[in-house]
């Protein structure tokens, strides 16, 4: 399940989270966004431990310019309150399962 995310509840959603936690960092009108869409869904419905978030960066410039986000979409992966791992740009549906399930593997050793 995706839910947006603001600058104000990013802390408690995000970096105090225990979680492994996915933000997508995204735009209504970008293509590549649009096509990245129905994948980040798709695969938030295969992993209930994980949380799933968008930020529109539009509405949201604040934590595209804190975390350094250029290209759009990118997925950042935070565990712990910090970054583990991203993707940006257009990536599989593969690539994002594989570094979900590396970041689960890491977080269990």
């Amino acid at each position: 399940m995706c839910k947006e995310i603001t600058l104000e509840s990013f802390d408690a959603e995000v970096i105090n989270s225990k979680s492994l936690t996915l933000v997508k960092f995204k735009t209504e009108w970008s293509g590549a966004c649009q096509i990245l869409e129905p994948v980040y869904k798709d695969v938030s419905k295969h992993y209930k431990t994980v949380n799933f978030f968008t930020v529109d960066v539009e509405k949201q410039p604040g934590l595209q310019n804190k975390y350094g986000v250029i290209e759009i979409p990118t997925v950042v992966l935070f565990m712990n309150g910090g970054i583990i791992d991203h993707a940006a740009g257009l990536f599989s549906r593969n690539m994002l399962i594989a570094k979900i399930e590396n970041a689960l593997s890491f977080k269990s050793i």
